[in-house]
């Protein structure tokens, strides 16, 4: 992998986990599914693959504090008062 994808690659994955997340908070009325469905995903790459090299389990992790993030921001919004959330 080049360097260049790595770097683009590590927000990439954090902001789609992230709008994922916050999509599914809003829909389902979930806090804590995103991070438990992008947990989900890590770990099923990691066993299909028998195995990740450490590239790809930064990028993959990226997507895991994505997913954290959105429901973080999901209760913080709650808490706020926005209870169309």
């Amino acid at each position: 992998m080049n360097i260049a994808q790595f770097i683009i690659s590590i927000p990439l994955f954090m902001v789609l986990f992230f709008g994922i997340g916050f999509i599914l908070n809003m829909l389902l009325k979930t806090t804590w599914l995103p991070s438990v469905l992008s947990g989900g995903v890590f770990l099923i790459a990691w066993v299909a693959t028998g195995g990740l090299k450490w590239v790809d389990i930064v990028i993959l992790l990226s997507g895991v504090l994505g997913g954290v993030l959105s429901s973080v921001a999901i209760r913080a919004l709650r808490r706020h008062g926005y209870r169309m959330f």
